[in-house]
């Protein structure tokens, strides 16, 4: 029997790690970021320049790394403020601060037991096993430095706790809002994520992951679920029962020949357009803050998709460093200490596919190229 957690002791864990994907901070930034993106891909320099315009249109200033600076401090902020003693670090895959170098910072300070928060809520392998890989890789490199070993672990998926789903709720009526007051009540919704190619996509998750069986996998099964129960929300929100919503994809880098989650958000304005539909909300399900794949390939490239079209469309904010999104955090990581601690706590979760598993399995989400040691599995 299950128990309401109450308890603010995170022990075993001694830190918390905010790991993400990294972003460049200045002009000059941006080839060399990319050159960690795509590392053993053999990709010329002139290429990447092409690919990061979209970066050099903002000033080459990536707006993740500030995000996850506020999501650091509002953390911070709502630990404090609920007694729970324990300290916060960020580090990113791909630029400063690196991970291998806060994980250093991690063990200097005493720190041995981790709990990494990715700021990624699903399944699949650049969201959930490449980051363990990355983790793997720092911790032996720390190992051969002669550093005292760190034990890792990282928070499950986290894509149906209400801490997630409420703020996307509560953006995407934000967002109806700002359309004319005519169209409102019929304008669709566009649930959008990063595609992967669908090989990927179809090995995402574990082999005994509930979400396997449905189609696309893991991964599209639970932003399909997210989803569902978002507009169920707003649907109950507005009195708009039937308003038609589809999952649709974006921030495609892939080769042409290989098949990729399809439709593209522009592809699906498009669409829309054609069959009469009067307006659309995007909402950027897939996306933990507003980084680049948002302010580029929706704000920008999307919305200018919308105004040829001459389609209205708005765009649903994402949860930031929304407080209730802080708070999921502190109990997803209080939740996880119970556990390991033997304590059977209540595991939060919305919708249909129950919460995610705490530990992956070594099949779980693998790697399209070379297999590697991946941190946090069984």
């Amino acid at each position: 029997m299950s128990e309401t957690l109450t308890s603010t002791d995170p022990a075993p864990y001694d830190a918390l790690l905010l790991l993400s994907f990294g972003g460049p901070e200045a002009p000059e930034d941006v080839v060399p970021f990319l050159e960690n993106v795509t590392r053993g891909r053999g990709i010329p320099k002139e290429r990447l320049a092409e690919v990061g315009k979209h970066y050099f249109l903002f000033g080459g200033v990536s707006p993740i790394n500030e995000q996850n600076r506020d999501l650091l401090a509002a953390l911070r902020k709502d630990f404090a403020e609920h007694g729970l003693d324990l300290p916060v670090y960020w580090g990113n895959r791909n630029w400063a601060p690196y991970l291998v170098d806060i994980l250093r910072d991690i063990a200097e300070d005493g720190h041995r037991r981790v709990l990494v928060l990715a700021t990624s809520a699903y399944a699949g392998y650049s969201g959930c096993r490449q980051y363990r890989e990355n983790l793997a890789a720092a911790l032996e490199q720390l190992l051969g430095e002669g550093l005292p070993e760190l034990r890792v672990d990282k928070l499950r998926h986290f894509y149906n706790h209400p801490g997630f789903v409420r703020p996307m709720i509560d953006a995407t009526l934000a967002a109806l809002a700002e359309l004319p007051a005519g169209v409102r009540d019929e304008a669709r919704l566009a649930f959008t994520t990063h595609s992967i190619p669908v090989s990927m996509a179809e090995t995402s998750g574990a082999p005994d992951d509930p979400a396997r069986g449905t189609p696309g996998g893991a991964y599209v099964a639970q932003h399909l679920e997210v989803a569902r129960l978002v507009a169920e929300g707003v649907a109950t929100a507005t009195g708009v029962a039937d308003r038609p919503w589809q999952l649709v994809f974006q921030s495609r880098s892939g080769a042409p020949h290989i098949p990729w989650l399809e439709p593209d958000i522009c592809e699906h304005l498009e669409t829309l357009h054609t069959a009469g539909a009067p307006a659309a909300v995007m909402v950027p399900i897939g996306f933990v803050s507003d980084h680049m794949e948002v302010k580029y390939d929706l704000d920008t490239e999307a919305r200018a998709k919308a105004a040829e079209l001459g389609l209205p469309v708005a765009r649903a904010a994402t949860v930031g460093a929304d407080p209730r999104f802080t708070a999921a955090v502190r109990e997803l990581l209080l939740e996880r200490a119970a556990s390991e601690r033997g304590v059977p706590v209540e595991r939060c979760a919305l919708g249909t596919l129950g919460a995610s598993h705490d530990v992956c399995a070594v099949a779980c989400c693998p790697n399209p190229r070379t297999p590697r040691p991946a941190a946090a599995e069984r």
